[in-house]
């Protein structure tokens, strides 16, 4: 894989006769310091530390910028980092390259105008219409420290993460299996959004692909054996919604599965979704050339409902174990895959995946929850995170298990992790937490089986959502919280007011106190869909960032003003609305991929 690249570029006085000389190794210092802090901290999906490139030379003038440029065009760099102590010339040697995200980093020091390059350069940027993120350390520092600043640090490591993120989802696809669920509005792929904002391509695969799949059986035969053990032996069968209950004829006769060879007819099809999303080699020695090169999916998404549920299988379990942490191999990288085919929050997925390398959750915003009407229902008032009232997040079944939050810190206490930092213990730990609840016939009349546990521990979670606004386009929402543990008995008289069968996650959003987080009912109000996307930690001021990158203003959120990074053009567009000037920004420059 020839992975994104951050660039960094070693911005000099041109001046020889001493000035260019004396600056030559600290200049080159910055740019070494800068790319080991980066692939030190960050790394890509896969778990590799994420590659920079510096260039060879540092550059005092237009003609070294070139030779930086030609050097930087066969790594796929996708973001540069130009880093200087001093005064450079800045049309001269800026970045001009109008398909990388651009950012420098000025040294803060007063023996050499580091901080007047930066303008200089920053206007440059403004004045061609490049957007650019402004680098410059609070204090001063003096001109022979070779150190990063933790406010440096803190900004570099956000562009860069940022600036991966973007990178990873060009050219990639978005893979509709399917087509639109239940008339939900964000099943309606927008393939000009996936294509200008985030260089994705919109890919269709018809449900009947998958059925013509198993049955000529095209998929792995030794996987699929060794895939159903597991699953038989890992994947305990939970409360059946249905026994007892006598269907009508419309439900009984719609059942064409068995209820006994479900299990089996959906390790086929996780086989086989898995195969149309990836591509897998072993299909190539089979005699199935083009089943074999997949689709190039970064993200993708299953309509289920109505057609295919109404008769075969649902999804939940498929969609459940590619955005887990770990399947019948082990450990695995996360894959966001959207229930019903929400393809904007299938999108809202593969932000929090990218950013993090940890499971989305995907969930229905089901429930606001006022401390009063939790008390009327259950005779307590809630307290600790939910004292001010809560969210239910809720769907059927296609929440990724790590949000069970069974899974150990150092301190035992609960967490979800990076994939790659997951343990067998927190492997079987997730599956112990969560049970398979045979669906609902009345809404599933093809059965299948859903995840159901509730987030058993209390974390740092953001929820997010990218929703689309005609004569706007693109914007996203972003509300930083935790997860909520409610007593036991509270959480069952809660729960079982909707369904049974689904998992279960409490959560409390950061409240500010104005606009959409004057209170949770707010929040909720401010929600624009039924659907949002929660994943571990808070990283609303990454999200920012790349959405900044994208284009894409934000439209609510709660992150702390200083923890905001956004190009320093934005400030041009005004300072004392940060929000308008965002949204007045994104419209100017649009898209990324215009």
């Amino acid at each position: 894989m020839l992975y994104p690249k951050i660039g960094i570029r070693p911005t000099i006085d041109g001046r020889w006769g001493g000035v260019r000389e004396s600056l030559e190794d600290q200049t080159m210092g910055m740019a070494k310091a800068a790319a080991e802090l980066i692939s030190s901290t960050l790394k890509y999906p896969d778990g590799t530390p994420v590659q920079c490139v510096i260039s060879d030379c540092t550059i005092g003038g237009g003609a070294e910028a070139a030779r930086c440029a030609e050097q930087f065009a066969t790594q796929n760099v996708v973001a540069t980092l130009s880093v200087t102590p001093c005064w450079c010339y800045g049309s001269e040697t800026f970045d001009m390259d109008p398909n990388t995200i651009k950012a420098v980093w000025g040294f803060n020091g007063t023996e050499r105008p580091g901080a007047v390059y930066l303008a200089a350069v920053m206007a440059a940027f403004a004045q061609r219409g490049l957007p650019a993120f402004s680098i410059y350390g609070h204090d001063v520092q003096e001109k022979d420290d070779r150190s990063v600043p933790e406010d440096v640090k803190e900004k570099i490591i956000k562009f860069a993460r940022g600036a991966i993120a973007v990178g990873l989802m060009k050219s990639k696809a978005y893979v509709n299996l399917g087509g639109i669920s239940m008339g939900i509005a964000g099943s309606y792929c927008d393939a000009s959004f996936l294509q200008k904002y985030l260089g994705i391509r919109a890919e269709w695969v018809d449900l009947t692909e998958i059925i013509r799949r198993i049955t000529l059986g095209i998929y792995d035969q030794e996987e699929y054996e060794k895939a159903y053990h597991w699953i038989k032996e890992n994947c305990k069968e939970g409360f059946d919604k249905n026994a007892g209950k006598n269907f009508p004829e419309v439900i009984t006769k719609s059942k064409v599965i068995p209820a006994d060879k479900d299990w089996e007819f959906i390790t086929k099809f996780t086989l086989i979704v898995n195969d149309i999303l990836h591509g897998n080699p072993k299909l190539d020695e089979m005699g199935w050339h083009e089943e074999a090169l997949g689709r190039n999916g970064i993200v993708g998404g299953f309509q289920g409902q109505r057609m295919w549920t109404d008769w075969l299988p649902n999804a939940d379990f498929t969609e459940s174990l590619l955005a887990s942490s770990f399947d019948w191999n082990g450990k695995k990288q996360p894959f966001p895959f959207a229930t019903e085919n929400d393809t904007l929050n299938g999108v809202s997925m593969m932000f929090a995946t990218l950013l993090t390398g940890k499971a989305p959750c995907f969930h229905d915003v089901r429930t606001y929850w006022s401390p009063e009407a939790c008390e009327r229902v259950t005779g307590k008032a809630p307290e600790g995170y939910a004292k001010d009232g809560f969210i239910h997040l809720i769907n059927s079944g296609a929440t990724a298990m790590d949000c069970t939050g069974a899974s150990k810190d150092e301190n035992g206490n609960g967490v979800m992790k990076e994939w790659w930092n997951m343990t067998d213990a927190d492997i079987k730990a997730c599956l112990e937490a969560t049970d398979w609840c045979r669906a609902d016939y009345e809404y599933f009349r093809g059965g299948g089986f859903s995840s159901h546990f509730k987030t058993q521990a209390e974390m740092p979670i953001t929820m997010l959502r990218v929703n689309i606004v005609d004569g706007i386009g693109p914007v996203i929402q972003i509300a930083e919280g935790y997860t909520c543990v409610l007593p036991e008995d509270m959480h069952e008289k809660l729960d079982k007011r909707t369904d049974p069968t689904w998992p279960t996650t409490w959560f409390a959003p950061i409240l500010t106190g104005h606009g959409a987080f004057k209170d949770v009912y707010s929040v909720m109000a401010n929600w624009g869909a039924n659907h949002g996307v929660t994943v571990h930690g808070h990283i609303g001021a990454e999200l920012i960032t790349m959405a900044s990158m994208l284009r894409i203003p934000v439209t609510m959120h709660n992150v702390p003003e200083e923890k905001v990074f956004r190009p320093h053009a934005w400030a041009a567009f005004g300072t004392e609305d940060a929000q308008a000037a965002d949204y007045k920004a994104c419209a100017t420059y649009g898209p990324l991929y215009k």
